[in-house]
Parts: C-alpha cells; sequence; structure tokens
C-alpha cells in the first residue's frame, strides 16, 4: 500500500493516495512530502523508490531484505538512507518481535518502508500529523524524527514488563527454586541481550543524527534527535541493570540448588551412616555358626534389638551435638 501526506508552512496536510499526486507534490516548492510504502510490492517499490525518487540500487535491496539489518545512517549527499528496528509490542508479552522500518530523508520529502503489515510508530506519526503543527513548518527531519521518536517510545514499555519479571523471579529464586524458575530466566536474559543488540546501534545513529554532520538535518532538530539519544541511554542503562540482576538471580538459583542438594546427600549419608553399624549387627547374629554367644537366651532377640536402638538414637544424638544436621 502507498499513501502520502503533503505539508505546506501554516496550512493543514493534504492526504493523498495515487503515483500521480507524488510526482505532482514531490517538485511543489512550498512545502514538502511524506510517502509511506506499507508492506508494498516490489512494482509499487519500483514505481517510488526508482521511477519517482531515484534512490540508490543499494539502499532499495536493503528495503527488499527480508535479513535482520543492524541499524545504520548513509549519506548519499542528496538525501540520507536510515535503517531503525521497531519492536512489536504484545500487553503482557516479554517476547521481543521486532521489525524494520526504512527512512529516506530529503530537503523536500521523507519517504518511510517497512514490510510488515502494521507499523505502530508510523501509524501514531500519522494521526499525529493532523494536530501537530510542528511536522509542517519544521520540514522532513523533524517528521523522521517524530517516527523515531515514537518508534524508541515502545521499548519502555517492554522493559517496564521485563523488570516487574525480573523482580518476581528474584522473589521466586530465593523462595522455591524451580526448572521452570530457572528457564524464564533464561529465556529473559536472551531478549534483554536481542535487545541490547537493537539498541546499541541505534544509539549510534541518533547520535550521529544529532551532531553537525549531515546537511539534511537542520540545528533546530539536533535538539530533538539528542533527546531520542538521550532516551536510548537510559533504556539502555536499564538492560544493563536488568542484565545484571538476572545474571545475579541465576547465581542465587544454581547455589541454591547445590545447597538443597548438598542437604539431601548429608540426609541420605547420615541415614546410611547410622544403618551401618545396625545391619553389620543384624548380619552378625545371622551367621551359619551353632555356636553364638545370647543366641540361645530367651531374652536373646530383644537385647540385640534394645542395643541396636540404643546405638541408632547414640549416633543420632552424636551427629546433633556435631551440628551435621
Amino acid at each position: 500500500m502507498i499513501r502520502g501526506i503533503y505539508f505546506e508552512t501554516e496550512k493543514p496536510p493534504v492526504y493523498i493516495n495515487s503515483i500521480e499526486e507524488i510526482k505532482e507534490k514531490k517538485v511543489t516548492p512550498n512545502g514538502y512530502i511524506w510517502v509511506s510504502l506499507e508492506a508494498a510490492s516490489n512494482e509499487e517499490m519500483q514505481q517510488v523508490l526508482v521511477d519517482i525518487f531515484h534512490f540508490h540500487p543499494l539502499t532499495i535491496e536493503d528495503c527488499q531484505s527480508v535479513g535482520y539489518q543492524a541499524s545504520k545512517v548513509d549519506d548519499f549527499v542528496d538525501y540520507l538512507f536510515v535503517i531503525a528496528h521497531p519492536v512489536l509490542n504484545e500487553e503482557n508479552s516479554l517476547e521481543l518481535n521486532t521489525s524494520e522500518i526504512d527512512l529516506y530523508i530529503g530537503e523536500s520529502y521523507l519517504v518511510s518502508v517497512f514490510t510488515d503489515p502494521v507499523s505502530s510508530p508510523v501509524d501514531r506519526t500519522w494521526a499525529r500529523s493532523k494536530r501537530d503543527f510542528r511536522l509542517a513548518n519544521f520540514g522532513p527531519d523533524f517528521l523522521c524524527h517524530a517516527i523515531l521518536d515514537a518508534l524508541v517510545d515502545e521499548y519502555l514499555p517492554l522493559i517496564d514488563r521485563m523488570e516487574s519479571e525480573v523482580e518476581w523471579l528474584e522473589d521466586s529464586v530465593l523462595e522455591k527454586p524451580t526448572p521452570s524458575t530457572l528457564a524464564r530466566l533464561l529465556t529473559l536474559k536472551h531478549n534483554i541481550m536481542s535487545l541490547r543488540r537493537i539498541i546499541s546501534p541505534m544509539r549510534e545513529v541518533m547520535n550521529r543524527l544529532s551532531r553537525d554532520e549531515f546537511s539534511q538535518i537542520d540545528a533546530q532538530s539536533r535538539y530533538y534527535f539528542r533527546d531520542i539519544y538521550d532516551h536510548l541511554v537510559r533504556i539502555q542503562d536499564l538492560a544493563d541493570t536488568l542484565r545484571d540482576i538476572i545474571s545475579g538471580g541465576l547465581d542465587i538459583y544454581l547455589n541454591s540448588t547445590s545447597l538443597r542438594l548438598n542437604e539431601i546427600m548429608k540426609a541420605l549419608t547420615i541415614v546410611s551412616t547410622i544403618f551401618l553399624p545396625l545391619s553389620f549387627i543384624a548380619g552378625a547374629f545371622g551367621m551359619n555358626f551353632t555356636h553364638i554367644p545370647g543366641a540361645t537366651h530367651p531374652l536373646g532377640f530383644y537385647l540385640t534389638c534394645l542395643g541396636m536402638l540404643l546405638l541408632g538414637v547414640a549416633m543420632v544424638l552424636y551427629f546433633r551435638k556435631r551440628d551435621w544436621f
């Protein structure tokens, strides 16, 4: 699908949906155009990216690529090409599902490309275009900021859910560690590491966009990109903190399970040690000899049982005195 908006200073946005209107508004000197390619076909990409805007083939290849690509910003003199990664937020879900959005920033246009049917940052910015006059007055670089700002904001709810999960897992590890707790710890650690791999290159992108490096980004917009950079720094710090807590939780889990195993082994060892002399006594009186002292005594069996009982109690008391259990 192809849709677009034409912005002109101090005027309401004009929404367009046809290739002909895009061609017409692209050359209008008084404003700029935002074209959004959403789950577009190769033919639609050809019409917009090649026939109208004449973008570099390598960037088009990146837009059509299926595999993961790290976030980056490339300078092609007349425009910037940016790759960013929004997260697909699902309420009460800790799964890290990401997609990709590609942005072309020119002097008089912004082109966004994503292959998923829905991109929340684009939809939120599209809705914002109806009420925020700055999108028309500040230019395509500020519009790019609006999309990336909405994209980064979606990381925070995920981080908050991860933090709540970490707190619950900490309590679970201390109270009653189970194999399911270990599985949840490892899954959460994997998701946090994946999130850090996404955030780290995005920090570098925002850092470059906030410096005086690209002519397409004016001085006013650099402050806004710097604000996104600060948000990413905070999110990465939170992710690092959660990773350290989870690593500590894993250590606590392993130590707790080792301690429980030692307690069980100690109890079994004590039981075995107590029954060892009793088994010796019972075995001694079960030897195949005719003359065994006390074997013919009327109370021999009872005296033997009493001796075994006294010996067992004495060993238990001795082990207790030594604090072995």
